[in-house]
């Protein structure tokens, strides 16, 4: 025997409120995530780093957001990150870093390796 149509409609309905629920908890979680990465601006200006030095807390994600206000190109890198990332003058790009132990961490200008120096304080 085939069950009722009423009985049908009601487990569909179902399966279906159970889909959404599922997409908006996820959703949630996911814009949870993104909210709890910490972001640090970090500007390289006349070949230098402003700030030269970024706190960060130990055993964290987080995203930094490198804007070159020079005209010309400059990459960040750090072999102690391991990361390297070339920004275009007049341009932003985003590098993430981390989860990362308490210690220090070097980055410099790989054109400019003279000036443009920094270090990522990791508490």
């Amino acid at each position: 025997m085939s069950e009722p149509a009423a009985t049908t409609k009601l487990r569909n309905t179902g399966i279906i409120l159970s889909v959404i629920i599922l997409l908006v908890a996820v959703s949630f979680i996911t814009q949870l995530a993104r909210a709890e990465t910490l972001e640090i601006e970090l500007r390289i200006r006349d070949h230098l780093f402003f700030p030269d030095t970024l706190v960060i807390p130990a055993n964290q994600k987080v995203r930094i957001r490198i804007f070159n206000e020079d005209p010309t190109p400059e990459e960040f890198e750090s072999f102690e990150l391991n990361r390297e990332k070339v920004i275009a003058g007049n341009s932003q790009t985003v590098i993430f870093i981390g989860p990362l132990k308490e210690g220090e961490y070097f980055f410099f200008g790989e054109f400019f390796p003279k000036t443009a120096q920094g270090v990522v304080i990791v508490e």
